[in-house]
């Protein structure tokens, strides 16, 4: 009678009968070059290796200078793409609550700074000028979902596991809450200072006020099939990404939404900035970012 491992690449042959004894120094060589092979693996910084492409952005933010910080949750950590090359800008150490591990969202502040939320650790960070993230609230956001800022560099954040949009002040410190929300995700910040945002559950589009005290439903009932983003726009039109749907919806006051662009190349649209006249997403699935013009064209970034 025969029996086999199952793994094929080390497929080796049990016989029924008196067993071998096994050479003490042979297991030694094999745990050696295991060791040497992971080793050389994750370097000597501890990390593995990082892949040439992006593998699952879930955000995008862009800087006043064109550049584009992108939240890959499989990289895991931050690219940055800088005219139409992309590089890692942040990766972070594939292990339980490392920081940015489980890195959601981006914005940036009005001094240029990079802000990035991580459910991992539970917690929003600012990254230095030298590319080196720094803890502001101590570990007191659940899941952080959406990141906005207002001009005077107050943090607005989506908490998807507390049901709560937190206030950060600028510095860093404890949030203070702005609001209870259910299922809030992606925010964003009009010209008005109201913060719009996406829910999970019906309404699914909101408005709230500056001081939290008033909540506005723009659109009832359940007009996009799974959105995970929101970007508003000077004239306070809103543009919505709908991951189930392939689609970016376009939002005006008053009147019915409409799909700016549907299916390919868009797979999975998670993420939603502005640059300019431009909308740009990123798609978890295509493994891309997309630009995307007023009249709905979408031009790729980066990505496969």
């Amino acid at each position: 009678m025969k029996a086999f491992f199952v793994d094929d690449s080390y497929r080796r042959e049990f016989v029924a009968g008196p067993c071998r004894p096994i050479h003490p120094f042979g297991c030694r060589c094999w745990f050696a070059v295991l060791v040497f092979g992971l080793l050389m693996t994750r370097g000597t910084s501890g990390l593995a290796a990082a892949p040439a492409r992006m593998l699952y952005p879930v955000d995008v933010a862009a800087a006043a200078d064109g550049t584009l910080y992108v939240a890959d949750t499989h990289l895991p950590g931050i690219w940055k793409i800088t005219e139409g090359k992309l590089s890692v800008y942040y990766k972070a150490a594939k292990q339980f609550r490392a920081p940015l591990h489980a890195v959601r969202c981006l914005a940036i502040d009005p001094q240029g700074n990079l802000l990035a939320g991580d459910s991992a650790t539970r917690e929003v960070y600012r990254f230095s000028a030298d590319g080196k993230p720094h803890a502001l609230t101590g570990g007191k956001i659940g899941t952080p979902m959406g990141i906005a800022v207002r001009a005077s560099g107050e943090i607005l954040v989506s908490d998807l596991e507390l049901h709560t949009l937190w206030k950060v002040p600028a510095a860093g410190g404890a949030p203070t809450k702005l609001c209870a929300l259910e299922s809030p995700i992606g925010i964003c910040l009009d010209n008005q200072d109201r913060l719009w945002v996406v829910s999970r559950i019906p309404p699914l589009l909101r408005r709230v006020s500056a001081d939290g005290k008033k909540v506005d439903t723009v659109l009832p009932g359940r007009p996009f099939d799974f959105p995970h983003d929101v970007v508003v726009d000077a004239k306070a039109v809103a543009y919505v990404t709908d991951g189930y749907g392939k689609a970016v919806w376009r939002v005006a006051d008053g009147k019915k939404p409409e799909k700016l662009i549907e299916g390919k190349p868009l797979v999975n649209p998670v993420g939603i900035t502005l640059q300019n006249d431009q909308i740009i997403v990123s798609d978890s699935r295509a493994a891309a970012v997309f630009k995307i013009s007023p009249d709905g064209k979408a031009t790729q970034c980066v990505g496969k």
